[in-house]
């Protein structure tokens, strides 16, 4: 079945689809049409056994999920921006307790100034809580993300995040094509929780009071867990592409790469921009490729150091900012390269925070630039604000 349906819409249907039972969340823009749309899923009668669940905040949102999984339940929720922020003190909750919540965030640029356009920055500000993150490049990735997301958290007993961008996805109608219901059950079962609240012949207690030492074990295993979650990703991600299609097997997707100079990384919606650029340079005699990073967590570094041992020049793009450092995507990048034998030529290029467009002539630029850096021999160490009015 296919539909013409908004990024926003496409999460919707996927978590009706995951046979969700609880939902709790929050309005925000540009989020406020995911769970919209679920209300109205509900209103028609067109979902069985499930609870929503209204709030006051986005903080209560989390909380509501967080006991409901607890108990067993699928749990979803979605965000943006303020409201993730808002989340922070939850998300720790979720990932410590090892629950396999799943969220959409819409990626929106942080307040003040007053901002409802795209901008990474409210997700990756989340990387160290102990969620996966998974950033979508169109709607069908959004559609798709959140049905693997679910079979991947439920195996490693990690909450997931999706991210789309706001309004280039979340609000843009494209053709999202849904499997049949009966297809989707076979690849998604039903839960099956280690434990639960509602084990009474078992009774345990979520979030109590541990000593240092039984501290030091648990972050310990959600450690083990995010790298465990590597190959789950990997196998869920090829089981999904030779039940439905479209292989998600690669943590890091490549495109044009086997003989590229130059490479294009970067997360989520820009890339397609990205794509289509490198199939212009390439007309154009420009040998480059991109390579999309889907899942910032757990980072693929492995992946990348393949990739990066075989190319002269990285030109990391990133739609955040980490003030006093650099692009956050770069940042992680460089690192994973660290004492390694890849050493390819990596410079950040800031581009498109708030929303501001970001085009082929951008890549164009970008990769000149950068053939002009691989020539001269060494890296400008300078971060290059490529979007400010000069």
């Amino acid at each position: 079945m296919k539909k013409v349906v908004s990024g926003n819409y496409a999460a919707a249907y996927a978590a009706k689809h995951a046979r969700v039972e609880v939902v709790a969340a929050y309005p925000i823009t540009p989020q406020t049409s995911i769970i919209e749309k679920i209300a109205e899923f509900l209103a028609n009668g067109e979902v069985e056994n499930l609870q929503y669940v209204p709030v006051e905040s986005e903080h209560s949102a989390m909380a509501a999920c967080i006991g409901a999984s607890a108990t067993g339940a699928r749990t979803f929720t979605a965000t943006s921006a303020q409201g993730l922020a808002l989340m922070h003190e939850m998300l720790h909750w979720a990932a410590g307790a090892r629950l396999p919540v799943v969220m959409v965030d819409v990626n929106r640029a942080m307040a003040p100034p007053w901002s409802v356009w795209d901008d990474q920055t409210d997700s990756l500000a989340q990387r160290d809580t102990g969620w996966m993150q998974f950033y979508a490049e169109n709607n069908q990735e959004v559609y798709d993300g959140v049905l693997m997301a679910f079979k991947i958290a439920e195996k490693v007993n990690l909450p997931a995040m999706i991210i789309e961008s706001a309004f280039i996805l979340s609000h843009t109608y494209d053709i999202v094509d849904m499997p049949e219901q009966e297809k989707i059950d076979e690849f998604l079962p039903p839960r099956k929780p280690l434990y639960t609240l509602t084990d009474f012949d078992n009774p345990i207690s979520v979030g109590s009071l541990a000593t240092p030492n039984d501290y030091y074990e648990f972050r310990y295993k959600i450690a083990r867990a995010m790298e465990e979650a590597k190959e789950v990703i990997k196998e869920v991600g090829k089981e999904f592409g030779e039940r439905f299609g479209r292989d998600y097997s690669q943590m890091i997707e490549l495109y044009r790469t086997e003989d590229a100079e130059i490479v294009f990384m970067g997360l989520g919606s820009l890339m397609g921009t990205v794509k289509e650029a490198v199939d212009v340079l390439r007309n154009e005699g420009y040998k480059v490729g991109a390579a999309k990073v889907r899942w910032f967590r757990p980072f693929p570094k492995e992946e990348l150091y393949e990739l990066a041992k075989n190319v002269k020049g990285i030109a990391v793009l990133d739609r955040n900012f980490s003030f006093g450092q650099e692009g956050i995507l770069f940042n992680e990048a460089k690192g994973s390269l660290y004492n390694t034998d890849a050493k390819p030529l990596m410079k950040n290029y800031i581009v498109g925070l708030g929303g501001r467009d970001f085009t082929v002539q951008d890549v164009k630029k970008i990769a000149d630039d950068m053939r002009a850096l691989i020539k001269k021999g060494e890296i400008d160490k300078e971060i290059d604000w490529f979007h400010l009015k000069r």
